[in-house]
């Protein structure tokens, strides 16, 4: 556009000389001030960009601490099962040893008295 601004100046100029009129003096035309706003949208930009990158890293951080937590628990609740498993196990072991026993000693006394009864039987 500034070209195009020139080299219209320049065909305007030179029409004027060759008429023989005197060129009028142009108003200076008011100065745009871009260059600092597009740097402020820049630092802006770059300001978010990076405060987006930091809650994205922080974000993805606290998603690796807490699946490696969850891992940690899921291997602590295993070690329990387990060793709760192996408890009831040896508990339930001992209490069928327990009743095996107290059905052998009802056993032996049951036959006993069964004996007994036929010897006092006999000799009546």
């Amino acid at each position: 556009m500034n070209k195009s601004l020139v080299l219209a100046a320049v065909i305007a100029a030179a029409a004027l000389a060759a008429c023989g009129k005197k060129e009028e003096a142009a108003a200076p035309a008011p100065a745009v001030v871009v260059a600092p706003a597009v740097e402020a949208v820049k630092d802006a930009a770059v300001g978010a960009a990076a405060g987006a990158a930091s809650a994205a890293a922080g974000a993805a951080s606290a998603a690796a601490g807490a699946a490696t937590t969850a891992v940690e628990a899921g291997k602590d609740a295993t070690a329990a099962a387990k060793d709760a498993a192996g408890a009831a196990k040896d508990a339930a072991g001992a209490a069928a040893m327990a009743a095996a026993g107290a059905a052998k000693d009802a056993a032996g006394d049951a036959a006993k008295k069964a004996a007994d009864a036929a010897t006092s039987a006999m000799k009546k």
